[in-house]
């Protein structure tokens, strides 16, 4: 903001050319958060289809994997391979979310010349994105980021673990690095694939992030000017993940008007080990993906629009809508670690 002194503000008043803002202009409040805090998206692909609900095709793994090349016999032939196929059933559901303008009220952001950022329009859009991301991860926290999710599930315990069980990251005597390649290495004997993609709640990326097996790995890496840390990146060198995702977004579990309750929207204590691909491929498995339809033909599966109230109202609305099914696709691709600290 410029500076002006009392005679020169006094003749801007008097020329009608001063025009006070009632909000700051150079600065505002609002909890966004940040992309990466968001795990939907990162662990498992988008695949778009054309249609709200159909089959796609489920190859059989065991004929792909069984060796069915034979000697050719003398003036004959070997008997044909079986390669089997089964199809399963996606179907895309449509959420929205609306968010009300009061153009009467929105006067006084425009008349004022109140920054881009203050602009009601602008600054509901963006509402209405950030709450399409909290619901798009609070729906994979239900479907995927949960116990009885997946048929290959461990649990964390104090000491002397059994089958499908581990000592806890939280004591310095347990070891995640042998763990995760263990996990890796059946997974990749039973399917052919190996594990890629690691996500994390917040509380056992923090145990692993301080964990002496970890710590000890990278601690010769570092000097005064560059102290060793542990972060994602160091997380997938260490375990050979192409990619971890430490999954911090948080919601308000309390309803509107009750005290705010604002909670991990992933299980803080869990982990989750999966294969999945990049882009969806006919040709390649992965453990889920997000079926996402363009339900407004418009090339969007999570469209932003706006529209007038009824007349007399004075009020317009921005509309968020998406259409989607997170859907498990691959059982034994994935192993849920439940209890981690």
């Amino acid at each position: 903001m410029n500076k002006m002194n009392a005679r020169a503000l006094e003749a801007e008043i008097r020329k009608g050319s001063f025009q006070p803002n009632m909000v700051l202009s150079n600065m505002g409040l609002a909890y966004f958060q940040d992309d990466r805090n968001f795990a939907a998206r990162q662990m498992f692909p988008l695949c778009p289809v054309q249609l709200s609900t159909s089959y796609y095709y489920k190859f059989g793994k065991g004929d792909l994997m069984r060796d069915n090349v034979q000697p050719k016999p003398q003036y004959g032939k070997v008997n044909p391979a079986v390669f089997s196929h089964d199809t399963d059933l996606y179907h895309c559901t449509v959420d929205q979310v609306i968010v009300g303008i009061d153009e009467i009220e929105s006067l006084n952001y425009q008349r004022q010349r109140a920054p881009w950022f203050a602009d009601p329009r602008r600054a509901k859009v963006r509402f209405v994105a950030e709450q399409m991301k909290i619901h798009l991860d609070r729906l994979f926290a239900e479907k995927f980021f949960v116990s009885g999710a997946w048929s290959n599930e461990w649990t964390g315990v104090a000491s002397t673990p059994s089958a499908n069980q581990f000592v806890k990251f939280s004591d310095e005597n347990s070891d995640p690095v042998t763990l995760i390649d263990q996990l890796c290495d059946e997974m990749e004997q039973s399917t052919g694939r190996r594990p890629n993609r690691l996500g994390l709640g917040a509380e056992t990326f923090t145990a692993l992030k301080n964990h002496p097996a970890i710590l000890e790995r990278v601690k010769y890496s570092g000097g005064t000017a560059n102290p060793a840390t542990v972060n994602e990146h160091v997380l997938e060198i260490v375990f050979g993940i192409d990619r971890v995702v430490r999954m911090s977004a948080v919601y308000n579990a309390a309803g509107y008007g009750q005290a705010d309750d604002i909670q991990y929207i992933c299980d803080s204590d869990a982990a989750l080990l999966c294969y999945a691909t990049d882009t969806p491929a006919i040709d390649a498995p992965s453990a889920g993906y997000t079926f996402t339809w363009d339900m407004l033909n418009n090339g969007q599966f999570m469209p932003v629009t706006q529209y007038p109230g009824e007349s007399g109202t004075h009020t317009e609305f921005i509309e968020g809508l998406m259409a989607y099914d997170m859907h498990k696709t691959a059982d034994d691709l994935a192993v849920f670690l439940k209890a981690c600290v």
